[in-house]
């Protein structure tokens, strides 16, 4: 079995009893010709186009493992149907967590806002005044605040503790209802009642057609005055023309985003100077944690005929 591994990762640790070669091919090039015939490819951080070279020229191939959280980059690719593709769900739980806490608490404590002041040399003796003040000390921490996370999956699980150890009450939200890892999780019927009490809404949804601009003015109005808004989820799930319009109409107090519907996000693009909002760089979950370990159960699975970890419930066409 030959094994392509991209060279966006270090493949010194990947081992598989079953594996005749693991061949390093440069994400950014066709593949060559002679490694044509693997039957496995290793995905991370590869351009569309490469990708769709790949499920044109890799007529032997018979597992895609991603080791993105989402493979939806992999099914726009066009991997013809016999083609399993596996996700590298849970290799990103903690670095995707420790990010989305980051964001959280920036915006909650606005560092955007005191690192303009540094940069003016200014002593924000406003910013002193409104985090003392009783009536506005509440915004100024997690102690309280109803969080809701939308898309309650492994990394929610990983974060809503952190959450929850700084005083937050979450919730999630998810396909079904239920108790995940000690936390309520409600459908999205249910969540939309609650956002008229919550203070963060985090997204950590997929990239799919249900789920284009879920996050538009429909969801920002509902929120309380004033409240915050997190994406380190996808692009595509966020009405950007909603939510600029929600941070200079003060319905948002702030607002922070990891990734964008284009990217990387075009000089031109008007959220470069939008007030108020923090942008990161698609970083949250730029390192897969433990990829090597899940590959090399997907290659024992595949060899005996078990089912794979992580298997996307579709077959990409």
């Amino acid at each position: 079995m030959k094994v392509l591994i991209p060279s966006t990762v270090s493949s010194e640790s990947f081992t598989g009893e079953r594996v005749d070669d693991f061949i390093v091919y440069d994400v950014h090039a066709p593949i060559p010709e002679e490694h044509r015939d693997a039957e496995v490819l290793v995905a991370w951080q590869n351009p569309p186009a490469q990708l769709a070279a790949a499920a044109k020229h890799l007529t032997r191939l018979r597992l895609v493992q991603a080791l993105a959280s989402g493979t939806d980059a992999v099914t726009a690719a066009g991997f013809p149907e016999p083609v399993q593709v596996c996700s590298g769900r849970s290799l990103h739980d903690g670095p995707v967590a420790e990010h989305t806490l980051t964001l959280v608490l920036a915006c909650i404590r606005r560092l955007d806002r005191l690192h303009l002041a540094q940069q003016s040399s200014t002593w924000d003796n406003e910013y002193v005044h409104e985090q003392a003040s009783p009536s506005t000390a509440r915004d100024y921490t997690l102690a309280g605040a109803g969080v809701l996370i939308w898309g309650f999956g492994s990394i929610a699980a990983k974060l809503a503790p952190l959450l929850t150890s700084l005083g937050a009450k979450v919730t999630g939200v998810a396909s079904t209802a239920g108790n995940r890892s000690g936390y309520p999780v409600v459908t999205e019927d249910t969540a939309r009642e609650m956002l008229a009490s919550t203070n963060v809404l985090i997204s950590l949804v997929p990239a799919t057609a249900r789920t284009d601009k879920l996050f538009n003015n429909s969801v920002f109005a509902t929120m309380p005055r004033g409240s915050v808004f997190i994406n380190a989820g996808r692009g595509s799930t966020v009405d950007e023309a909603d939510l600029r319009s929600a941070l200079e109409k003060k319905q948002l107090r702030v607002a922070a985003i990891d990734v964008a519907q284009s990217e990387p996000l075009p000089s031109t693009s008007p959220l470069w100077t939008t007030e108020n909002l923090i942008i990161t760089p698609h970083v949250a979950g730029n390192r897969p944690q433990g990829a090597a370990a899940l590959i090399s159960r997907n290659l024992e699975a595949l060899h005996t005929g078990n089912m794979l970890e992580n298997l996307t419930s579709k077959s990409v066409s």
